[in-house]
């Protein structure tokens, strides 16, 4: 089954910290919905540039997508 992930983008001098905050609030999410979603963080890409992310199924995508908006998203390759 194909993964996707979901991705928040933040940009600027503070984008680690916010990007921080954002994956707090996707696990009250995860856990608020009892979801089975085990891959979520955040990632430095550069000095002005954090993502916030979450790993879901294909097949589970939508109504996740549709609640959270992310601002993109992307196959996931482990």
């Amino acid at each position: 089954m194909r993964k996707l992930k979901l991705i928040w983008d933040f940009y600027g001098p503070d984008a680690s910290k916010i990007a921080h905050h954002h994956e707090i609030h996707l696990k009250e999410y995860i856990k608020a919905e009892n979801l089975n979603i085990t891959i979520i963080g955040f990632e430095n890409l550069s000095d002005v540039h954090t993502i916030a992310f979450l790993v879901v199924d294909e097949q589970d995508m939508k109504p996740i997508r549709d609640a959270l908006k992310p601002h993109r998203g992307q196959v996931y390759l482990d």
